[in-house]
Order: structure tokens, then sequence, then C-alpha cells
């Protein structure tokens, strides 16, 4: 495996910035921060190698993985300008591969994420089917000790009473109320640093695959098992 590392200053950059968050104190470090963010997208490139070694990744590179530090503040209450991590996403390819898996660098706060953050309304109205027609094979996918271990609950936004069409007392109303369907792992800054975290990074997504296959399989084909995907 490639032995890709966050090093510490890509991290102590964010430290800085996160208590000097304006344009006069970035501009005057933009070497600072070319360097530390050419360390994020090293990164990133050696950790969709090894995902592609277990999976099927559309995203091209770990430049184009990379999310940009500039925010967006036309329509936020936090006019500060820049963002306080790094993060990358990486979308699994083909149609019957869904879900993807995404990661956060930041002090104090660094994780990852995998599974479906955004279901439209087609995906949603699946998903709530299968949970419906056959919760006890969701309970078993959930509660598989490594899953649990690894990642703990389901993760992701809830409604705050049961979806439409749907009983309040529906034996499975506490996945019926999802929005999101998420696994998530936090790291410390110590992990983060270490020589080994893009073993341990790949090795938590890879712990991921069952869960994203299962709900690939959910969203690709019907009640009967027959393939809505050609």
């Amino acid at each position: 495996m490639t032995n890709a590392i966050i090093e510490k200053d890509s991290l102590d950059f964010l430290t800085d910035l996160s208590k000097n968050n304006n344009r006069d104190w970035f501009n005057n470090r933009k070497e600072r921060y070319t360097e530390a963010r050419d360390n994020i997208i090293d990164f990133a490139d050696a950790l969709l190698a090894e995902l592609n070694k277990q999976d099927h990744i559309e995203t091209p590179s770990g430049k184009k993985s990379v999310y940009r530090i500039y925010k967006d503040v036309r329509f936020a209450k936090d006019k500060t300008p820049y963002n306080t991590h790094w993060s990358a996403s990486f979308k699994r390819a083909t149609k019957k591969l869904r879900g993807g898996y995404y990661f956060r660098i930041e002090p104090g706060n660094s994780g990852l994420v995998g599974g479906f953050w955004g279901p439209d309304k087609d995906d949603m109205k699946r998903i709530r089917q299968d949970i419906d027609a056959n919760p006890q094979a969701w309970e078993h996918l959930l509660g598989d000790k490594t899953l649990v271990e690894t990642f703990g609950a389901l993760y992701g936004e809830q409604l705050g009473s049961a979806p439409r069409g749907y009983a309040k007392d529906h034996p499975a109303i506490h996945l019926l109320r999802y929005k999101q369907f998420m696994l998530r792992h936090l790291f410390s800054d110590e992990e983060v640093l270490s020589p080994d975290f893009l073993h341990r990074m790949n090795d938590v997504f890879k712990k991921m695959r069952p869960f994203l296959d299962f709900m690939s399989e959910v969203l690709t084909t019907d009640a009967n098992g027959v393939d809505l995907v050609r």
C-alpha cells in the first residue's frame, strides 16, 4: 500500500485558519495553504487507488475528489470566507453500484461517512418499501457485529414523525423515519497523523461495503429481486 500520510502542518494550518479566518491572513499564507492542499490531494489519490482495489469508483482523481476551502457565503449567517476542514468524496461507478464515500480532516473532528446523503423521491420510496417488506433483513444487516463495532448505529437526518403512508406504531418506524442512510466513523488527531492512517481509513471503508452493496441491491431490484437496471 502506498505510504501516503497526512502531514502535521496540514492539520496545524486548519487550527491557525480557524483563529484567523479572514482574507488578509489567508492571502499572506498562500504558499503554506498550497502545500497543505497538495498533501491532502496526494492522500486522496492514494486512497482512491486503494478504494479501486476493493470497489469501482468513478471519481477520476484525488484532485477531483477534494472540496474547495473557499466557502459560498451568499446565504450563510457565518460570513467567514474559508472552511476550516479538508474534505473529499468518492462516487461508486455504474448504475448498479450506488452510494459513495466521504472523509473530513479537521482538528478534533475528523472522520469518514459513507452511504446515501440525499436519496431522491424514487429512491426514498424504494428504500421505505423494502424496510416495510423486509424489516428483519435490515435489522440483521445493521446489527452485524463488525458494523456495530466500527460504526455504531445508522447515521443521518430523520423525520420528526412517521413518513406519509406509514403508521406511527409500525414495527420498523425507527428505520422508516430516516431521510439519509449513512455510516460514520470518527478518528482522533493522533490517528490522522499516524503513518498507517491511509490503511486505517481504507479498512474502515472496506467494512462499509456490505451496507453499500445491500442498499445498492435494494435500489436496483424490485420486490421480487428482478433487476431494474440495464
